[in-house]
């Protein structure tokens, strides 16, 4: 069978296995919502969470993500869907040989002085490698995993079903612009150059970031569907936490975190759109170690200026100035009511940033970060007709709402406002085009498609 064919064939297979699980869903919330049928919801996301967590690709990631948007999927699959992790069983060491042949040519064992057999960690879209470079150097080696660029779209097409049939169910959020952002941003991370450029953009802008550890690209071994760093050493965070970490130790790995993720927003309008316990790890010494570049997020000067013009809203009780922002991020013919109802969400992740006193990230809500909150939100947007996010909103809400979630699970107090005051200090729309223009192109990041 020709390598076409095969592709084919693999992408009506991956099409046939998810497509249960998608109808399954759809069918569970049409049942509730329309019919007043209720199903036990709970037991399929179990099962769900079962189904894709053995796929490679992109359906876990992208079932992550809508995790961690507020009512993109009800609570009992988005509860399930967030815990996924990679379990799919590594390429075999016959095709890692083809596969490296492939982007080093025929004698890449010999650019290299060891080269584990075995994957050291699974990622959705490839599997790493330790290795050792003839300078001694020591390396990881993330390659690709096969027909990706099919899968890709066969999950996508997924996805984008899914959503039409939650959209028909519940009008709150039109979901139009979260999928074009969702598509175009998986379909950037199938290019390890451009990851290799996200890293070395990351390596520029925390430099001068305490306990922030970013690996360096080695180019002369990274190709499009290879990528090879410098090696970090650390331990992931869920072995980390059964360490039974200080509260002064959790506490230092949250202000790092909010520095590797704020500081090139509010400094250079950049994003790390994935705050998932998987892309980065403890690194030795207690910093961070950040690991995975691939969902990485260029923003407008003007779009970072918003989000700063909200929380002066929010801070002084301005609606007027809350509305200007709506207005900079691209919210249409938004009404006075559905601003008072996207103004509660805006208050519950400001809050902490306007209260100069050290607290945890949430006060007197429930377990999930914002999930009370959410929901009354979602009923509010309901109630009013329905608001459509702009697509610059995805990825920055998803990184408050994951990097949340993780303040809480490591019951960090800090004071959140003297860090948020600290990274934007000074702040200014042209420095920050200037800054972001001239780190763009030092670390040679291509241009969004």
């Amino acid at each position: 069978m020709s390598e076409r064919g095969g592709n084919l064939l693999g992408e009506v297979r991956r099409m046939a296995r998810t497509s249960g699980a998608v109808g399954g869903i759809a069918a569970r919330i049409a049942g509730e919502r329309v019919f007043g049928i209720k199903t036990d919801q709970a037991r399929h996301a179990e099962d769900l969470k079962a189904l894709l967590g053995g796929l490679k690709g992109p359906m876990m990631k992208v079932a992550q993500f809508l995790s961690t948007v507020p009512d993109a999927l009800p609570p009992e699959y988005a509860k399930q869907l967030a815990e996924l992790q990679s379990n799919a069983p590594p390429m075999g060491w016959s095709f890692v040989r083809r596969r490296m042949a492939g982007e080093l040519g025929p004698d890449w064992e010999s650019r290299f002085q060891s080269f584990s057999r075995e994957a050291v960690a699974a990622a959705s879209l490839g599997q790493v490698h330790r290795a050792t470079l003839p300078d001694g150097r020591e390396v990881a080696v993330k390659l690709q995993y096969p027909d990706m660029p099919s899968v890709i779209e066969a999950d996508l097409r997924q996805v984008k079903l899914a959503m039409a049939v939650y959209k028909r169910m519940d009008n709150a959020i039109i979901q139009d612009d979260i999928y074009v952002e969702l598509a175009e941003r998986f379909r950037e991370e199938l290019d390890y150059q451009r990851e290799a450029a996200h890293m070395r953009l990351y390596r520029l802008m925390l430099a001068d970031v305490p306990d922030v550890g970013v690996p360096e690209p080695v180019e002369a071994y990274t190709t499009t569907r290879l990528l090879t760093m410098s090696w970090l050493n650390g331990r992931g965070f869920h072995a980390w936490m059964e360490g039974n970490p200080s509260q002064e130790q959790r506490d230092a790995l949250a202000a790092a975190l909010f520095r590797a993720w704020y500081v090139p927003f509010y400094r250079y309008g950049v994003i790390h759109g994935d705050p998932h316990l998987g892309n980065y790890q403890v690194g030795e010494a207690g910093g961070l170690n950040l690991l995975d570049y691939g969902s990485i997020r260029v923003f407008p000067p003007r779009f970072v200026s918003g989000v700063l013009e909200l929380y002066a809203a929010v801070r002084d009780d301005d609606e007027a100035r809350a509305r200007h922002a709506y207005d900079i991020w691209g919210f249409k013919d938004i009404t006075a009511e559905q601003i008072a109802v996207l103004n509660d969400w805006a208050r519950f992740l400001y809050q902490p940033l306007i209260e100069d006193r050290v607290r945890p990230i949430q006060e007197g809500e429930g377990t999930e970060f914002g999930r009370e909150v959410a929901q009354r939100v979602h009923a509010g947007l309901q109630r009013t007709g329905g608001v459509r996010p702009p697509r610059e909103f995805v990825l920055m809400d998803r990184s408050a709402i994951g990097l949340g979630a993780v303040f809480m699970r490591l019951g960090a107090r800090l004071n959140w406002s003297r860090l948020f005051q600290e990274t934007v200090a000074d702040y200014d729309e042209a420095r920050l085009a200037a800054r972001q223009a001239e780190a763009l192109a030092a670390a040679r990041v291509p241009e969004a498609r």
